[in-house]
């Protein structure tokens, strides 16, 4: 049975955090391929700070290219409106019935479980796996895989901030997707 990971997320940048947690989740759990879900809507997020969703597809495109054995599932920007990961991963697993799918979400995530869509439903079609991060609870009543990976502190959010700023990116994110901001003008305010 082929083992995937999905990483689910709006992408808006992409952004090595989201890399070195899919690579270490990849390793740790012995997977075979990350998927990783732009999300349309994410239900916990504001739309007003998105750039289209070609750019965030491009973006991540040039991401992924760091990240061999990955690929971008569109699954969701397909279907459009609000993004459920039940929906997602309901569809993925009637689609591809020989293959067991694991969804990371961030320790930001776990305490919040009880408020996701259809949340009992979706425990019994996927394998939750969590990344512990300092400052988070870990309290959860479903069932959650918890993997240490080394932390990189960084946030999509701290990264339009720096792009808006003109503040260096470097090491915080490819420099394919720095690029492909300042060429797009993505993040910085009109003139």
């Amino acid at each position: 049975m082929k083992k995937i990971g999905l990483v689910g997320g709006t992408f808006n940048p992409p952004h090595y955090g989201h890399l070195l947690i899919a690579s270490e989740i990849k390793e740790a759990l012995g997977l075979d391929e990350m998927h990783f879900l732009p999300a349309a809507q994410s239900p916990f997020k504001d739309k007003n700070t998105r750039v289209t969703d070609e750019h965030r597809l491009d973006m991540l495109e040039l991401a992924l290219q760091e990240l061999p054995e990955s690929s971008i599932e569109t699954i969701e920007l397909e279907r459009g409106g609000v993004s459920y990961t039940f929906d997602t991963v309901k569809e993925l697993v009637e689609t591809h019935e020989e293959t067991e799918y694991f969804f990371l979400i961030g320790a930001d995530q776990v305490e919040k479980l009880r408020d996701w869509y259809k949340i009992d439903e979706l425990v019994n079609l996927v394998t939750i796996v969590a990344v512990p991060r300092p400052g988070y609870s870990l309290q959860t009543d479903y069932p959650v895989r918890f993997v240490t990976i080394p932390q990189l502190d960084v946030s999509s959010t701290e990264l339009r901030r720096r792009l808006q700023e003109g503040i260096s990116t470097r090491f915080l994110m490819p420099q394919s997707v720095a690029a492909y901001c300042e060429k797009e003008g993505l993040y910085v305010e009109p003139k």
